[in-house]
């Protein structure tokens, strides 16, 4: 065995050795605990968790050690998500901040931005969301309306982001705004903003889901405003920064996601031998599809796919996996498990991943980025 693969190995170990030995007690409830659809589920237990692990340094593994983190390599990284999924460790609360942010700050950041944000970041003080979807603009990211204008050493922020993932929990949002006039070339002009949430001028509003859970919100901008220093890059500069934000959130954490992914696939083909579906030929061929794409997947993300081909792979995966389940469930599918709209994991997979293929961009436009970025198509005519 080379060096190397001691390291990841020897890391692995210590993950899986302190996983399995802190999920006991007070945190063994927690097993499982919130993800797609449940992230209403323990919150509070799960923030004090992570709060656990940032305590052990086991947050932001793959930071700088100079920003806190342990200078983990992208296989030391892979290790760790898989198994933190393996462990069936709760959902991450702060995913948003570490996985996101982070990296931008450090790749972007002024020295004065990493040294107010990260150090929280990393300790689970200050959670964070993403405020770049609006009404009118969704995967769209070049037409949003959301504005910013300089005053004086503030800048004021006018507009409204929908899609918010769990800003109703966040104390900071990072906001995609047009500081410029728009000109021809739609992405120009557009500046990434550091926003706190509490303060007036901010108004959140959670959005009801087919789930009946409301991760998503609209958060109003009137006048909220934010000190000049908390753009990340040049005035104007937001559309480059944003594009990196995307490709961090596409990294090495899905793997970890692979494994929920392989967990589901196994309980659900275990449930079609139980009740007898496993014998009609059309389940079969799901299961037998599911089985071959998830492997094609996995395979995607240790060889290090386009990011646009992994999302649009896994997110049509997902859809047709809770399609398949409705099939082997049957008619009691569609009734719910208890008043008044208590769900079951099966139904949950079913509703909250018709939003797979639309949220963290769409499949339409994970389609044109990889027909003109990759194949070097001619771009689409937009208006």
């Amino acid at each position: 065995m080379t060096s190397a693969m001691s390291s990841v190995e020897e890391f692995r170990a210590e993950i899986r050795d302190w996983l399995r030995d802190r999920l006991r007690g007070e945190f063994a409830a927690l097993r499982g605990r919130g993800g797609p659809g449940r992230e209403h589920e323990a919150f509070a237990e799960r923030l004090a968790w992570e709060r656990h692990m940032a305590d052990h340094g086991w947050t932001c593994v793959g930071w700088p050690e100079e920003y806190g983190g342990r200078g983990a390599s992208i296989e030391q990284q892979l290790a760790f998500h898989e198994e933190y999924a393996l462990a069936d460790a709760p959902a991450r609360v702060n995913h948003i901040g570490e996985q996101l942010l982070g990296p931008t700050l450090i790749d972007h950041g002024t020295e004065e931005q990493k040294a107010r944000f990260l150090p929280a970041v990393r300790a689970v003080e200050e959670l964070w969301c993403q405020g770049y979807s609006e009404p009118d603009a969704g995967s769209d990211l070049a037409a949003v309306r959301t504005r910013a204008v300089r005053d004086g050493g503030e800048w004021v922020i006018d507009g409204r982001k929908i899609w918010t993932s769990l800003a109703h929990e966040s104390q900071w949002c990072f906001v995609l705004a047009r500081t410029e006039p728009r000109t021809a070339r739609r992405h120009e002009g557009l500046s990434y903003l550091l926003v706190p949430l509490d303060q007036p001028g901010v108004e959140i509003r959670p959005i009801v889901q087919l789930t009946g859970t409301s991760e998503f919100n609209e958060v109003v901008f009137d006048g909220a405003r934010t000190p000049a220093a908390h753009v990340v890059g040049a005035p104007g500069d937001g559309w480059r920064i944003a594009l990196a934000t995307l490709g961090y959130e596409r990294g090495v954490s899905t793997l970890g996601q692979q494994v929920g992914f392989r967990r589901e696939l196994e309980a659900l083909a275990a449930l079609a031998r139980a009740n007898g579906t496993a014998d009609d030929p059309r389940v079969r061929d799901g299961l037998v599809r599911a089985w071959t794409g998830l492997r094609a997947m996995r395979a995607h993300a240790r060889c290090g796919t386009e990011p646009s081909m992994a999302k649009l792979h896994w997110s049509h995966w997902h859809r047709d996996l809770g399609e398949l389940a409705m099939e082997i469930r049957g008619p009691a599918a569609t009734l719910a498990a208890g008043e008044p709209y208590e769900l079951d994991d099966w139904q949950r997979l079913f509703l909250f991943s018709r939003a797979d293929t639309i949220y963290a961009g769409s499949s339409e436009i994970q389609r044109n980025i990889i027909a003109e970025r990759v194949l070097g198509l001619p771009k689409e005519p937009r208006p």
